[in-house]
């Protein structure tokens, strides 16, 4: 017995009590951490602490573990499961969140700008931005670095327009994948599961469709069949349309046949009113068309409170005679858009006559398509359009 516990004092050393024994489930990972580690040192002390760090907590990051493991394995191989994981997330999805626009996160479907300090937005926010700005009387800032922007601070960036056009989108109709660049011709030309009509649609066939049914629908339609009498009324609607259009151009057409027409070009100038909580308006200077002096103006939202808070955005728009006349002047006049500007708008007939007691125009709702076309005209120094006014001889 007494020999039994003489041995391990013997190969301590002898003499002293015997050193508390260590866990026995970290040592040989740590023992064969260092042996692998190719010489011990430093670096088999620090992986063998990881080992029995990260080891020991199987609750431990996973990014720690993968250290652990590769620095176990003989220290060169340590950032290589890390960077098989971040291989995993393919090209397209990591170029997405580098190319995308700041405000709405999205990638730019046409032209993209950037502020003084790189970071991009697409055409959409940029112009939205620039009306906020107008409307809250502020200065446009960048939403990641707060610099100025404006139309002539900021550029476009080609070079991301071009590999945003290069990256994979996937076909709304279909799921297949195609460059942007091609996307659109695709969705409208080429993919056999857009949605198409029947080209009897015109006498009334309501069949909606993917492509690849289109030609089973037409052979078996039963609207070719239908008599004269079937077909009146949809006709009816259709001549009803046209009549609108041709009411129109006919108009157009007798109004350039006045003896007396007059036109120029009307710049709006962006206004505040004197009100506690300042409203934005527009106004022309004075301007001459037919021997008279007249003035333009025009307003965001038929003046509410806060047209920034608002996404559906519209401007109105009243002419005004500020000379005296010796007679009741009547007139027909129409605003379309300048030869400097891109805004989209429909030609809208107005009727007025004019005398010295009502010498000014009701509000009228300038005939502009959407509301982002009307952020293209408050996001613009000035609002240029053209007007025409026609006067009516009795």
């Amino acid at each position: 017995m007494a020999a039994a516990m003489s041995g391990p004092e013997e190969r301590d050393g002898g003499g002293g009590p015997a050193a508390p024994s260590a866990p026995s489930a970290p040592v040989p990972a740590a023992s064969s951490a260092i042996s692998g580690g190719g010489g011990g040192g430093e670096s088999g002390e620090e992986a063998a602490a990881l080992l029995m760090e990260a080891g020991g907590d199987p609750d431990a990051p996973p990014k720690k573990r993968l250290r652990a493991a590769g620095s176990g394995g003989g220290g060169g191989g340590g950032g290589g499961g890390a960077e098989g994981a971040a291989g995993n997330v393919k090209l397209e999805e990591r170029l997405h969140s580098v190319l995308c626009c700041t405000v709405c996160l999205d990638l730019p479907k046409a032209s993209v700008y950037q502020c003084t300090n790189g970071h991009l937005m697409c055409a959409g926010c940029f112009i939205h931005l620039l009306a906020d700005s107008r409307l809250k009387e502020e200065q446009a800032t960048c939403p990641n670095c707060r610099c100025e922007i404006s139309k002539s601070l900021c550029c476009r960036n080609l070079a991301v327009e071009k590999a945003v056009s290069e990256l994979p989108a996937e076909c709304g109709f279909c799921a297949r994948q195609f460059p942007r660049s091609l996307l659109e011709r695709h969705q409208k030309e080429e993919c056999q599961d857009r949605v198409t009509q029947c080209k009897y649609k015109r006498i009334g066939c309501p069949w909606q469709g993917p492509f690849h049914e289109l030609s089973v629908h037409e052979a078996a339609c039963s609207h070719p069949t239908k008599t004269g009498n079937e077909l009146m009324e949809i006709l009816d609607e259709m001549d009803q349309t046209r009549k609108k259009e041709m009411q129109l151009y006919n108009s157009i057409f007798s109004l350039l046949s006045f003896e007396k027409i007059g036109y120029t070009e009307v710049q709006f100038r962006p206004y505040r009113t004197d009100d506690f909580i300042t409203r934005l308006y527009y106004e022309t200077p004075r301007l001459t068309v037919l021997n008279q002096t007249w003035v333009l103006k025009a307003r965001v939202n038929d003046s509410e409170r806060n047209p920034n808070l608002s996404c559906k955005r519209t401007l109105s728009f009243q002419l005004i005679l500020k000379s005296k006349v010796n007679s009741p002047m009547e007139c027909s006049f129409l605003l379309l858009e300048g030869p400097y500007d891109d805004v989209k708008i429909n030609p809208v007939i107005y009727h007025f006559v004019f005398s010295n007691e009502s010498n000014e125009t009701d509000y009228m709702a300038l005939p502009i398509v959407d509301s982002v076309e009307c952020n293209k005209l408050l996001a613009a120094k000035n609002i240029n359009l053209r007007l025409f006014i026609f006067q009516i001889q009795k």
